[in-house]
C-alpha cells in the first residue's frame, strides 16, 4: 500500500534571523543632538538656570548652572537634557568650565540620581576631557554627599576637578569679577554670611 508522503518545509538554515538593531551611545548621543537644534525648548531656556557667563583668566568658556532656578516638579527633565546639549556642544570642543551656585537651593531643586545618572552616561567623553574644573559655590552636607558618592562610584574621572567654594570671592582667583554674571540672590546672600568686603571693586595698581 502507497503511503501519502507529507512536505515539511524546513528553516533556512542559510539565512539567519534579523538581529535586533541596537543603537550605541554615539548614535543616541546624534540623535539627541539633532533633536536639541530642531525642537522648542524655550521652557527650559526662559527659566535662566544655565547659561555661558564669560571666560576665565585662562580664557575658557565658564558655563554657570543656578540651583535655586531649577524647578525639578515644573521642567521637562527631557527638554533639560536636550537644552544642556544644545548650549553645551559647541563649548565642549575645547577647554571649559562650570560653576555650579547652590545658594539658597532645597530639596525642590535636587535633580534624581537617575537623571543625573543618565546625563552622565549619554554624554560623549569631549565633556568629561574637556572640563578643566568644576566649581560648587555655596555647598551644602546635600551637595558634598551627592559629590562624594558620584564621583566615587560613576564619575571617577571628574573627582579630582570637583572643588567646593564657601563664597563666590573664591571663584575671582580663577575668573575676573566682570566676567562673572550671576543673580543678584546670590552675591546677596553670599554678602550676608561672608561680609561685605568679598565685593570690593579691582583697582589697578599704577
Amino acid at each position: 500500500m502507497a503511503m501519502d508522503t507529507m512536505a515539511v518545509e524546513m528553516p533556512d538554515l542559510a539565512t539567519p534571523a534579523p538581529r535586533p538593531l541596537v543603537e550605541t551611545q554615539e548614535e543616541k548621543y546624534e540623535r539627541l543632538l539633532r533633536r536639541a537644534r530642531s525642537e522648542d525648548l524655550s521652557e527650559v531656556s526662559g527659566i535662566g538656570c544655565l547659561y555661558q557667563s564669560g571666560v576665565d583668566r585662562l580664557g575658557r568658556p565658564v558655563v554657570i548652572f543656578i540651583g535655586k532656578w531649577f524647578p525639578i516638579a515644573d521642567i521637562d527633565l527631557d527638554k533639560a537634557l536636550l537644552y544642556l546639549i544644545k548650549l553645551l556642544d559647541p563649548i565642549v570642543r575645547g577647554d571649559y568650565v562650570i560653576a555650579y551656585f547652590h545658594t539658597l537651593a532645597s530639596s525642590a531643586n535636587h535633580p534624581p540620581f537617575s537623571w543625573l545618572k543618565e546625563v552622565y552616561t549619554v554624554l560623549p567623553y569631549k565633556y568629561k576631557k574637556n572640563l578643566k574644573a568644576f566649581y560648587i559655590v555655596h555647598p551644602t552636607f546635600w551637595t558634598k554627599m551627592m559629590t562624594w558618592w558620584f564621583t566615587t562610584f560613576m564619575a571617577p574621572a571628574i573627582k579630582a576637578k570637583v572643588h567646593n567654594l564657601p563664597g563666590v570671592e573664591y571663584l575671582y582667583s580663577v575668573m575676573q569679577p566682570h566676567q562673572l554674571d550671576v543673580p543678584a540672590f546670590v552675591t546677596e546672600y553670599d554678602m550676608t554670611i561672608n561680609g561685605m568686603h568679598y565685593f570690593q571693586p579691582e583697582t589697578n595698581n599704577t
